[in-house]
């Protein structure tokens, strides 16, 4: 594989996951600039030996040496930086939502189409091995029709209210991963939502205007039904299962886990609790994804998740807002 000369724009959480990645696992990218309008950033670019840290977002869209873009920047930033990296003719790599508004994303949507360029977005999920077996299971047709998909997504612990206050709700930045998965899954359409949401976590959550836990039934166009729990608390560690009924059968998944063993005694049986997080749990998904991304531009074949499957993902979200709000279904 040829080395790809990327940039990155956002050097927080996300941004320092992508970048690990690339310096730890894939020598084929190499990173020039990491770009961050905050100045604390700075620090950090320095300690990764050889890149180079601007506050000025556009050295990296006027940098020909730079072929791709990878956009982990707040999401009120990510129709601009999309719109310029095309209209720069760099391939783009954006981190989810790709907006709150559906019209900024059509906007978006025409700039990449218009500039030929390829646009990847970051729903890491889709390259998971887990959720890849489930897929597979139902691509074969191993379990028949798909009757029911059941996603749990439980985050181990709630963010920040600053956090809260920006991102654009539970439904936007954390459920949008499983209204992907469920339309991954079902191989279908999304044509109606119905919602349920309650504070049960934190209630400076309900204070500034959001929810922490849910509950959402999707209807989807070849007649199988979604249902997914969400909650911004889990005790225990981060939760993420799935279970798809089909006519013929079933296929399911589990926590990942630091080991499987079992152990068992006469006081009980004991079992590893699920890994702690996203970074821990995913680490495989973003790795991969990362190198479908670089394939795709080097090789000229379509990416794995496109900017219709950003734009449906939010169509889905603020449907769900509203189903909570009216306490109604949502047709799409």
């Amino acid at each position: 594989m040829n080395t790809l000369t990327v940039g990155i724009i956002g050097a927080g959480r996300i941004g320092k996951v992508h970048a690990n990645t690339i310096l730890t696992q894939l020598p084929h990218i190499k990173i020039k600039y990491i770009a961050d309008t905050w100045a604390g950033a700075k620090k950090y670019v320095e300690s990764l030996n050889g890149l180079h840290f601007t506050q000025n977002i556009d050295d990296i869209f006027n940098d020909k040496e730079i072929e791709a873009v990878l956009i982990c920047s707040s999401t009120d930033t990510h129709v601009e930086y999309i719109i310029k990296a095309a209209n720069a003719k760099k391939h783009i790599f954006c981190e989810k939502p790709v907006d709150h508004d559906l019209n900024r994303i059509i906007l978006a949507k025409e700039a990449v189409e218009l500039n030929g360029v390829k646009f990847q977005i970051g729903f890491n999920r889709r390259f998971d091995h887990n959720f890849l077996a489930v897929k597979k299971a139902i691509d074969t047709h191993q379990i028949g029709d798909v009757r029911f998909i059941n996603i749990t997504s439980r985050d181990p612990e709630a963010p920040p209210i600053e956090y809260v206050k920006v991102s654009g709700g539970m439904f936007m930045d954390m459920t949008i991963h499983d209204f992907d998965m469920a339309r991954f899954l079902a191989g279908s359409e999304v044509k109606e939502v119905y919602a349920k949401g309650v504070v049960m976590v934190d209630k400076a959550i309900g204070d500034a205007g959001d929810i922490d836990s849910a509950a959402i039934i999707l209807t989807f166009e070849n007649g199988s039904i979604g249902i997914i729990n969400n909650c911004r608390e889990a005790s225990y560690g981060y939760d993420q299962r799935v279970e798809v009924f089909g006519s013929k059968g079933s296929v399911e998944i589990k926590n990942d886990t630091i080991s499987s063993a079992i152990i068992s005694t006469k006081n009980g049986v004991v079992a590893e609790k699920p890994l702690h997080f996203f970074m821990q749990r995913y680490t495989q998904s973003y790795k991969d994804e990362m190198i479908q991304f670089i394939e795709s531009i080097q090789n000229n074949t379509e990416t794995k998740t496109n900017i219709i499957d950003g734009l449906k993902s939010v169509e889905i979200a603020k449907a769900a807002v509203l189903s909570y709000k009216e306490n109604r279904v949502v047709k799409l």
